[in-house]
């Protein structure tokens, strides 16, 4: 079952004191490609956080956030009551104002205020990792999801190009006897004599240059390993991309040899079907 790099998984908690938020937004990338946003108390942890979720996400362009929310009396934030004071001070001495007015100026210059780092709590981080892969269940849900549906549309999608394949199998036969008659009318045209058997060998190459019989049975096949891949247990977005440049391959070939505008005109239709593929295709895993 295939999986999209498209997806959203957000999990709160409620501690005695503090409040757990993780998000983790994910969209397409040809590799992992995570960004962390995080306190800073929690950055020597950074690196098992991020294998944890590169092990489950595998590849995307991955926003994580953790964000710890303080919902008690306790702060680590102070205002630092000496510094403030002789702001004040050097404020008063250039500019005149009250007391507030000074104090609301002084709290917005560089070290008003201090935090203390926090030690991490082993009770919480073992919380805040159970919060973080109860997220990864919820984006690997919506990955499935939506994989599902990209599923669906590739499926109808390589039916179409069955359908349309049948199609160049049937006109084949009526397209090599209109090449040939073409190909007669113009040697009638010379007016000239010609040898009857040197006409039928050049006429034998000419029909075996323009002849797609290799090209149709290995379109079959590579029609068919790309729903066979579509089934399978992983989700390999790299491999039926692959596969779709082969299906390419052998489409644009059968254009090239068809010399025949109703066989062009269902190689046109194949194409198209094929580039919708290709343009989903970015967004599978």
């Amino acid at each position: 079952m295939i999986q999209s790099m498209t997806g959203f998984g957000k999990h709160v908690i409620q501690l005695p004191a503090k409040k757990v938020t993780i998000e983790l937004k994910s969209l397409n990338s040809k590799s992992l490609d995570l960004n962390a946003r995080m306190p800073n108390a929690y950055r020597e942890k950074e690196l098992e956080l991020r294998k944890l979720i590169a092990t489950s996400l595998v590849r995307g362009k991955i926003d994580f956030g953790l964000y710890i929310e303080n919902t008690g009396d306790e702060t680590s934030t102070q205002v630092n009551e000496v510094v403030v004071r002789q702001y004040m001070k050097q404020l008063a001495s250039i500019a005149q104002g009250d007391d507030f007015k000074l104090l609301e100026m002084a709290l917005n210059l560089p070290d008003a205020l201090k935090t203390e780092r926090e030690d991490i709590d082993e009770e919480e981080y073992k919380t805040i990792l159970e919060v973080l892969k109860q997220a990864l269940i919820e984006i690997n849900t919506f990955r499935l999801e939506e994989g599902i549906v990209l599923e669906k549309d590739f499926e109808q999608r390589i039916k179409n190009m069955e359908s349309l394949l049948d199609q160049v199998v049937q006109i084949d036969p009526e397209r090599q006897a209109t090449i040939r008659e073409r190909l007669e009318k113009a040697i009638a045209d010379l007016k000239s004599d010609v040898d009857e058997n040197r006409f039928e060998q050049e006429l034998i190459y000419y029909l075996e240059k323009y002849d797609i019989t290799e090209e149709k049975v290995r379109l079959a096949n590579h029609l068919d390993y790309f729903s066979k891949t579509l089934k399978s247990e992983d989700s390999n977005g790299k491999k039926l991309g692959f596969i779709s440049q082969e299906i390419g391959r052998e489409i644009n070939t059968i254009g090239s040899k068809a010399n025949y505008a109703p066989m062009q005109q269902l190689v046109v239709q194949m194409k198209d079907e094929l580039e919708k593929i290709k343009e989903q295709m970015l967004n599978v895993l």
